[in-house]
């Protein structure tokens, strides 16, 4: 079939930055045009709430609307991976997400070395570093508190083939200067004035700008460390490591985001050749992980690769028609897939996209127009009736569409959302709109969906995740097995989503009222069903807070009940009992807590509710009340591992699991003394391996390599000793990271590999002797890697230095402690 993909605004909200963001396909190529609005989620829903906005006329009843719930037809499994998350760290429990994904434009140029990312055209195309310059520390920290929450991780790895440069002092750097390129349409007036936009003032795009400016070229083995780092830290995805592995952000548009260094829209084969190699990569350090992809950002990302994107030929687009005239993203599937039966390696294990509805929804306008679109406009995730009311003009019907594309392509992938977002936070019809989308996920069978950004916890559409998550406080769920719910109604003005929850027996019916004005009346008939005497009901409305209203009575299977306009309401129905579902076992708790530890740990795990039994795992996966070891007694802790439990008793509802991660570091602290493999000046001094010692200044720079690979533990410090002959007062010393190992001491000067960040810097004793830097972090870091570290040296004066070679008597040492 012949999709319409033609022109039409892509319109994206970024809560978590606080600005809005419109990317517009024009006819000629992809550009960018910024809207910057200062407005943080709080004020939003203020303003929504207030009662502001107009709206429709007030009416009394809708027409009543009759629902058959069916436990025994249409029984899918829903999985708890649909209700997860974009940047949630704080709220991760409070919402009982279950997976957690960092992600976007900025990670698709984050060094991991540097700690550091580029903005893209989202800000200026600046490099910025975090405040820690510890190697992907921003990633283990992500990683670490999701491991708390008991959520899984969604870690964005960079296959655009460049990332984030800074300045050695972790100051910021942009690609589109405006003293080198000249005045320019925009910049960064208050923070980096000399930050352009790369658009100059007649409109044209800067396009030889240098990609060197602020990103440094990379490959697949420049990512390699990390993964292994990653692995080293946290243990393989079998083990409870990171288990999801995303290939970057959105290529179709790199052209746009990311034009300083993509200025060309990305090729087909060049986009799987990318995925390809970083899939195959990260599957040769963890092959347990799931590698996530292609990420495209909406509808003509579907169909058209960058580059034609960019060209615009909407009846012979070239890249499709060099590549068998297959669309783009079927394309790609194909491939991968041809790829796993010629090597025998998987490397795609889940196929996500994004969504972004284009008729404005996301966004804040409520006017009266808008909500009753976006009760419409979720169609596009399911309905194969419905046409896109934009300039898509076309059934989307996502989910469906991607899982034929799966059974045609590549049989066996996983199918997920892992940007979408329908806007109104701070309004019920955002969440009525969500809690439709949710509802949908789980109905349609979606495996994995994380909501862009998550919502503000003061908003009605953060309490809509709750009413599927945690609607009682005490982590209650909507159901784990989705079945038939077949209403009378219009699904436009009320939709209805039902569920079994396998463990309690209980069915859980969410009924969502998206009608602007007037209660529904609703009658839910049950059927192949033994119901209870009574049923509970929890509702949200426009009051932003989630009640549990008086139980309702169950009367022949029926159950009678009124649905304010835009409300959300969970009936929870109990299987054959007058009470309503039972309580939940207290989740277990570990003494002494998770942690780090010079000695074994005996722990014990206990629950509060009295009489439960309790099962563990030790092995990363979550136990249940039927798999697991049996707890009889204290558990010896005696290495590295991660503790997961649950409580049961019968009558009860499980407990949620408790995971407890203990670091164990025996035997007292160590020392081991490496001397280097290599070192050398960039004056050639010490370029045969014959000269006992080496000059230095501050124009004079010492490279000096060492190998770790034979240490082994945990390192808890590292200390570079560097032999000075001469006597020097006052002298001020740097060590900085050097950029590759791949030099030695034959090297020539101009060949040396460049500097990274600074590590440690000292003022040197007048006298002669050894001087030190402590480079802990940087050993750190390089301990999950190939154990290569290279260090440079630079003194703070003009006059030359001497210093002792490895061919001297008093040789460079790397002195390292660990456990």
């Amino acid at each position: 079939m012949t999709e319409n993909v033609g022109l039409g605004p892509i319109l994206r909200y970024n809560t978590a930055q606080y600005v809005s963001k419109v990317y517009i396909i024009v006819s000629n190529n992809v550009s960018l045009s910024r809207a910057l609005v200062n407005s943080t989620a709080t004020a939003t829903a203020a303003l929504l709430l207030s009662g502001t906005f107009c709206a429709p006329p007030a009416r009394a009843q809708n027409a009543a609307v009759t629902v058959t719930v069916d436990v025994a037809a249409n029984r899918r499994p829903i999985s708890p991976l649909i209700y997860g998350q974009n940047y949630a760290e704080g709220n991760l429990s409070d919402l009982n997400a279950p997976i957690h994904r960092i992600g976007g434009n900025n990670l698709t140029r984050y060094n991991w070395q540097l700690n550091a990312d580029n903005r893209g055209n989202d800000w200026y195309f600046q490099s910025i570093a975090d405040a820690s310059s510890a190697p992907g520390a921003r990633i283990d920290s992500f990683i670490q508190t999701n491991r708390t929450a008991g959520a899984e991780s969604m870690v964005t790895v960079p296959i655009i083939g460049w990332v984030a440069k800074v300045n050695a002092d972790r100051s910021k750097r942009w690609s589109y200067s405006i003293a080198k390129y000249g005045a320019q349409q925009d910049a960064d007036w208050s923070w980096a004035p000399d930050a352009g936009n790369g658009v100059r003032a007649n409109g044209s795009l800067i396009t030889n700008n240098d990609p060197n400016d602020a990103s440094i070229p990379v490959t697949p083995a420049f990512m390699k460390p990390w993964i292994q780092q990653i692995v080293g830290k946290f243990g393989q995805a079998s083990a409870g490591g990171a288990r999801y592995y995303i290939l970057d952000n959105e290529y179709s548009i790199w052209h746009s985001t990311h034009r300083d260094v993509q200025p060309t829209g990305a090729r087909m084969g060049e986009v799987f050749a990318r995925m390809r190699d970083y899939a195959a990569m990260i599957k040769s350090v963890d092959p347990t992980a799931q590698i996530v992809g292609p990420e495209e950002w909406g509808w003509s990302g579907y169909f058209y690769s960058g580059y034609d994107l960019q060209v615009a030929n909407w009846s012979n687009p070239p890249d499709r028609a060099a590549n068998g005239g297959m669309e783009y993203v079927p394309w790609l599937l194909k491939q991968l897939r041809n790829e796993e039966l010629t090597k025998g390696v998987r490397l795609l294990d889940v196929f996500s996209l994004h969504i972004y509805p284009q008729g404005g929804e996301f966004s804040d306008d409520v006017s009266t127009a808008m909500q009753r679109l976006r009760n419409r406009s979720t169609r596009s995730l399911w309905d194969p009736n419905y046409v896109d009311e934009t300039w898509i003009n076309d059934r989307v019907r996502l989910i469906p569409r991607m899982k034929e594309w799966v059974n045609t392509y590549y049989p066996g992938l996983k199918t997920a959302i892992t940007e979408y977002n329908w806007g109104a936070d701070g309004h019920i019809n955002g969440a009525t709109t969500q809690a439709d989308i949710l509802g949908i996920f789980g109905r349609e069978g979606l495996d994995i969906a994380t909501r862009w950004v998550a919502p503000d916890p003061s908003t009605p559409t953060y309490k809509a995740f709750k009413m599927y998550r945690n609607y009682d406080g005490a982590r209650g769920t909507f159901g784990d097995v989705s079945v038939a719910a077949n209403s009378n109604g219009n699904p436009d003005n009320l939709s209805v989503f039902a569920s079994e929850d396998t463990k309690s027996g209980a069915v859980k019916v969410m009924v969502i009222a998206k009608a602007l004005s007037g209660s529904t009346p609703v009658t839910l008939n049950l059927a192949n069903y033994t119901p209870g005497a009574t049923a509970q009901v929890w509702q949200l409305t426009s009051a932003n807070a989630i009640r549990r209203l008086s139980d309702v009575a169950v009367s022949s299977k029926k159950i009678s009940l009124s649905a304010p306009a835009q409300s959300v309401t969970l009936v929870v129905v109990p299987k054959g009992s007058s009470t309503p579902p039972p309580a939940t076992v207290a989740a277990p708790t570990f003494s002494p807590a998770g942690g780090t530890y010079t000695s074994a740990q005996t722990v014990t795990i206990s629950s509060a509710t009295s009489g439960a039994s309790i099962r563990y795992t030790t092995n990363g996966t979550n136990p249940t009340s039927t798999t697991g070891t049996v707890y009889s007694g204290p558990v010896t802790v005696s290495s590295s591992t991660t503790l997961r439990a649950i409580a049961y008793k019968a009558g009860m509802n499980d407990s949620a699991v408790s995971t407890a991660a203990y670091t164990i570091n025996t035997g007292g602290p160590t020392t081991v003394t490496l001397n280097p493999t290599d070192d050398r000046n960039t004056q050639n001094d010490n370029a045969a391996g014959t000269n006992p010692v080496i000059a230095c200044s501050q124009w004079n720079t010492i490279y000096v390599r060492f190998d770790m690979t034979g240490v082994t533990g945990t390192v808890t410090n590292a200390k570079l000793r560097i032999y000075k002959v001469s006597t020097t007062s006052g002298m001020g010393m740097t060590a900085t990271a050097v950029n590759s190992d791949a030099w030695t001491q034959a090297t020539a000067p101009t060949s040396l590999p460049g500097l990274g960040a600074t590590l440690a810097s000292i003022t040197a004793p007048n006298a002669a002797g050894y001087v030190e830097f402590d480079i802990t972090a940087a050993v750190q870091g390089q301990m999950g890697g190939d154990k290569i570290i290279s260090i440079a040296l630079n003194t703070s004066l003009g006059t030359w230095t001497d210093f002792q070679t490895r061919e001297g008597t008093n040789k460079p040492q790397l002195v390292i402690t660990k456990q």
